[in-house]
């Protein structure tokens, strides 16, 4: 994702304006600042776009690095540290258990299995699942990592981040094919994000299992990107289903969305 433009600088916030504490909101100001900016930054970087002194911003790096939240590398910049992987890991279990009741919706209305998917890194992994009553299942299953690629769900994630970033990653991952019908072009993978954008929602259509389409839109205002999506065999998720399916996708979202702000979890 690119960097948060709308930030605002730590320095410019009062002392404890929300009933909290100063310190601590400025740190976690940092850790997220060093999330934009892909993991690793300098001081003088964290100095420039939180507005903070450096000698503040070297005191709280020194403490998250002796708790493991940040650690310095050999050429003095600070990376994210190991220890937020744990967070990281229960948070999204969480994201999944409060998704659940939502997707649950979505294959009571629709009869498909529902999925909800982050991207972490470079892959999508998926985090939460309501299996359909049919007996067919799909490719899927909670923990599951793939490319974002040949996914509705990696299409809809990857359409928030600009074209340099998109071809940045597809570099570094390939486009390996799932199958015949797989976007292994950047070029045409960058044409079909334009078409995400502008319908406000993503179609996999047999590109990651034959006999397969996928339906997905992103959850806004999510605290982590993150999609929703309803698969099912290509002779039941049809075109003239998708103008039933998509609109709910979208209420659902909207309404995830509202459940995760409700749990302190919306961006903000």
């Amino acid at each position: 994702m690119p960097p948060s433009s709308d930030r605002t600088t730590a320095s410019a916030k009062p002392a404890g304006g929300s009933g909290g504490v100063q310190s601590l909101e400025r740190a976690f100001d940092l850790l997220e600042r060093m999330a934009d900016a892909g993991g690793e930054v300098g001081l003088s970087e964290l100095s420039g776009s939180s507005g903070l002194p450096l000698p503040t911003i070297h005191r709280l790096m020194r403490t998250l690095v002796a708790c493991g939240y940040v650690r310095q590398q050999p050429n003095r910049r600070y990376a994210l540290g190991p220890r937020l992987i744990r967070l990281g890991e229960s948070a999204s279990r969480l994201l999944g258990t409060w998704a659940r009741p939502h997707l649950a919706r979505l294959v009571e209305e629709t009869g498909e299995t529902s999925n909800m998917a982050l991207l972490d890194g470079d892959e999508v992994v998926y985090v939460a699942q309501v299996p359909s009553r049919h007996s067919m299942r799909m490719f899927t299953e909670v923990g599951r990592r793939v490319l974002p690629h040949s996914t509705g769900v990696g299409k809809v994630l990857l359409s928030h981040s600009s074209d340099e970033e998109v071809r940045a990653l597809l570099a570094r991952t390939g486009m390996p094919a799932a199958t015949e019908r797989t976007i292994t072009s950047p070029d045409a993978f960058l044409r079909v994000l334009e078409e995400v954008r502008a319908a406000g929602y993503a179609v996999d259509d047999n590109e990651q299992e034959i006999g397969v389409r996928c339906l997905a839109v992103s959850v806004p205002d999510s605290p982590t990107p993150a999609a929703i999506s309803v698969s099912g065999p290509a002779g039941r998720v049809t075109e003239e289903a998708t103008e039933r399916i998509v609109p709910l996708l979208q209420e659902v979202a909207a309404d995830l969305s509202k459940a995760l702000a409700g749990n302190g979890l919306g961006a903000g």
